[in-house]
């Protein structure tokens, strides 16, 4: 932070608002600049549909709706990453590339993660 900053603190309602803003500018940024988070998105407006239509449990939709929020999250993340990456310095550096494939790893785990809970939750829902 800058010492010489001087305008007051944003406390309470003032501190969400604020905070409430940088998100919709970051929701703004990634889905203009990322398209890797843009097909998730739809990718999972895609799978999630049928939670609207077949019967689930109140914990598969958590369970089915929240793990590809948890893509989005990590996706978000290695962006952030990549971004912060980028800023240093567009030189190839070694410890740059293994934060920006371990940022690509974080994400390759977690598209794993869903189709394993969309894989049993729905395997047992149609197959018994």
């Amino acid at each position: 932070m800058n010492p010489n900053h001087t305008a007051k603190k944003n406390l309470g309602w003032r501190r969400i608002g604020k905070a409430s803003s940088y998100s919709l500018a970051g929701l703004k940024r990634i889905w203009l600049d990322e398209e890797a988070f843009r097909m998730e998105v739809w990718i999972g407006v895609v799978l999630l549909l049928p939670l609207l239509l077949i019967q689930f449990t109140a914990l598969e939709r958590v369970a089915l709706a929240g793990v590809w929020i948890l893509v989005l999250i990590v996706e978000v993340l290695n962006s952030a990453i990549e971004a912060a990456i980028d800023q240093i310095s567009d030189e190839w550096h070694d410890l740059s590339g293994k934060a920006k494939d371990l940022g690509s790893l974080a994400v390759m785990l977690v598209l794993i993660l869903a189709a394993l809970v969309w894989g049993v939750i729905l395997g047992a829902k149609f197959l018994g």
